[in-house]
């Protein structure tokens, strides 16, 4: 981008016996100011067209505070200048120029579509300018530069996020496997919990019915027992008895 300092500076030479007097009127301000631009002593030349303008308004004043602001890099300042200048009814040259100058500010704050707005005002006010011309291309193809990026963001960011939502959707269905495979081997386990104490009830009835079998098994040997023992009891009466009968038949043969 070329870039030049279109600055309307009328440099008076006026005797030693002047200069003291008009040092402190606005214009004088404005040649102290121009003389430390020149020296490239931007920041005093910028206080000296500030007091300029405190005194009375100046298009030249404001214009050169524009200059000097560029210079320091206060570029955001510095359009705010030129764009204030364009906007008073001046003469067409010192117009141009301020466009011209308000299009570099904006160019340096990547302000691309208002710079190429400001160019295009400055040529059709000067339309044999071809700095101004060229400034315009160059800002017309940083705008087509800056909306190929910005697709080219916006593409990636809708990938990301295309991407994002794809791995949460994995991540979400990867979750509810992991929950369903907990659900089940948690129906598993109470299902096997549920088969043990089905199995231990069962047991256990096996053993009660074991031992209600055993018990009538041996109230049956008890009962058997009693019936031998009674039996042995009853026959040994017997053999007694038969004893004693056949003891007396032989008392009362004799």
């Amino acid at each position: 981008m070329k870039t030049r300092n279109k600055i309307g500076i009328v440099i008076l030479f006026l005797l030693i016996s002047m200069m003291n007097i008009e040092a402190q009127t606005d214009k004088g301000f404005i040649r102290q100011g121009n003389n430390d631009f020149k020296k490239g002593e931007y920041s005093e030349a910028e206080i000296k067209y500030r007091k300029s303008l405190d005194k009375e308004y100046n298009t030249k004043a404001e214009f050169n505070l524009g200059d000097a602001l560029y210079k320091q890099n206060n570029f955001e300042e510095a359009a705010k200048a030129f764009s204030s200048v364009s906007d008073r009814n001046t003469t067409p040259e010192i117009e141009a120029n301020s466009y011209y100058n308000l299009g570099n500010s904006l160019m340096a704050q990547e302000k691309y579509a208002e710079a190429f707005e400001a160019y295009k005002k400055s040529l059709k006010l000067n339309p044999d300018d071809e700095d101004a011309r060229y400034n315009l291309e160059y800002a017309r193809w940083k705008i087509i530069k800056q909306q190929e990026q910005q697709n080219a963001l916006d593409r990636i960011l809708k990938w990301n996020q295309q991407n994002k939502n794809q791995q949460n959707q994995e991540q979400q269905q990867q979750e509810q496997h992991q929950q369903e495979q907990k659900d089940q081997q948690q129906q598993e386990q109470q299902q096997q919990e549920q088969e043990q104490q089905q199995n231990q009830e069962q047991q256990q009835e096996q053993q009660q019915e074991q031992q209600q079998q055993m018990s009538k098994e041996d109230a049956e040997r008890m009962l058997q027992a009693l019936e031998n023992q009674e039996k042995e009891t009853m026959d040994e009466l017997n053999e007694k008895k038969a004893a004693q009968m056949q003891k007396r038949r032989v008392e009362k043969d004799w």
